[in-house]
């Protein structure tokens, strides 16, 4: 039994995975590509993508959509499958990154860590000032069905439309969750338990929509196995990031994935972001100077969050993270998810996706032999 195609309007993905995206230059075109060729839907991260760019800390806007316009074009020249961008609420160039990826017919935005209330309104200005009807699809990313039936609510109110999907992001993700830090460990809040709630919403909003709204779900989905499960759970489809990081064409220094390789359960740890979430994260020496105050406020240079509060804020995460993107580890530390400890080694995004694939039919082979409960 093979992996089903995951549907969002007239997108169809054969392989019903999203590579999560990932900012500061780990998923860029090179790695949205090589998923998108193998079927699933490879996403750009928006976050500091314009990294590179000379202007950036002195233009940052003009640098970051520039560069992200580069991306998305260049993952175009090296697929016909589909591309996403993933851009966070948070970001101060929301509004331009998100006009920018419409305007360059991204086929996908995601849009989390916040609430992306303004999304279809941006959508709608970008079509009427340039006359033309995108087709990009709008998926929020969500961490319960109550923010799913909130946004929906407020896109609705406010625009007439509606997600054309969501993507259920559990405690278990990589980089900056969606809880209350009291709420990452908490059973109650595992990726399982949180599905039918976002399900369920979207259930409810099909009939106003005209068409299936599917859940994709992520956070610790690491394999076939896990695939199956979260499907038979009723999501269309699966979010995977930690698997792609360690893939030779993922976008980051070698180092990085290295580290990802390397790693070991026990070094995953909980940090407090200045962006003001908690993140999940591989613990080190300059994370360890956060916590114990030899670390100093700074000037910023990039504008990048809103909710940086530079003045208060012992590090520039944008710094941190563009140092470990390059493999300078010890003047930044890399994000990554729960199961960062069951990586073993470095392959290509065809062997993880045919791997994934194998293990998926053979749990599924596995379940539809066992004897039926009396």
């Amino acid at each position: 039994m093979s992996f089903p195609a995951l549907h969002i309007g007239d997108l169809i993905a054969r392989t019903p995975i999203v590579q999560g995206g990932m900012g500061v230059g780990i998923s860029l075109s090179r790695l949205a590509s090589a998923v998108a060729n193998e079927g699933g839907i490879g996403v750009i991260a928006g976050a500091m993508v314009g990294m590179r760019e000379p202007d950036v800390a002195s233009n940052p806007i003009e640098a970051n959509v520039r560069a992200l316009r580069r991306e998305i074009e260049k993952a175009r020249a090296a697929t016909t499958g589909i591309i996403g961008v993933n851009i966070m609420v948070a970001l101060t160039t929301f509004a331009e990154m998100v006009k920018a990826s419409i305007e360059s017919h991204a086929d996908v935005i995601f849009s989390g860590a916040g609430l992306p209330m303004d999304l279809p309104k941006i959508f709608q200005e970008t079509c009427e000032a340039k006359k033309e009807e995108f087709r990009t699809k709008l998926v929020p990313i969500v961490s319960s069905g109550r923010a799913a039936t909130l946004i929906a609510k407020k896109w609705m109110s406010r625009t007439g439309l509606l997600p054309d999907a969501f993507v259920l992001e559990g405690p278990k993700a990589g980089g900056h969750l969606g809880f209350a830090e009291e709420h990452i460990f908490d059973e109650n809040f595992a990726l399982e338990k949180l599905v039918s709630g976002v399900t369920d919403a979207a259930k409810a909003l099909e009939d106003k929509a005209g068409r299936a709204i599917p859940v994709i779900t992520g956070g610790g989905v690491f394999s076939g196995a896990d695939i199956a499960k979260m499907l038979s759970l009723g999501a269309s489809g699966v979010q995977m990031a930690t698997r792609f990081v360690a893939t030779e064409e993922c976008d980051a220094d070698i180092r990085f994935k290295e580290a990802y390789v390397n790693a070991k359960e026990e070094d995953v740890t909980i940090i407090h972001s200045p962006v003001g979430m908690p993140g999940r994260a591989l613990d080190n020496d300059f994370i360890r100077a956060a916590r114990e105050g030899r670390k100093k406020p700074f000037k910023c240079v990039f504008h990048c969050i809103k909710t940086c509060d530079p003045s208060t804020t012992p590090y520039c995460i944008s710094s941190a993270l563009i140092n470990a993107m390059k493999g300078n580890l010890d003047k930044g530390f890399v994000f990554c998810g729960s199961n960062v400890g069951r990586v073993k080694g470095i392959v290509s995004v065809h062997e993880l996706v045919e791997t994934l694939r194998r293990e998926y039919e053979e749990y599924m082979n596995g379940a539809k032999a066992q004897p039926a409960a009396v």
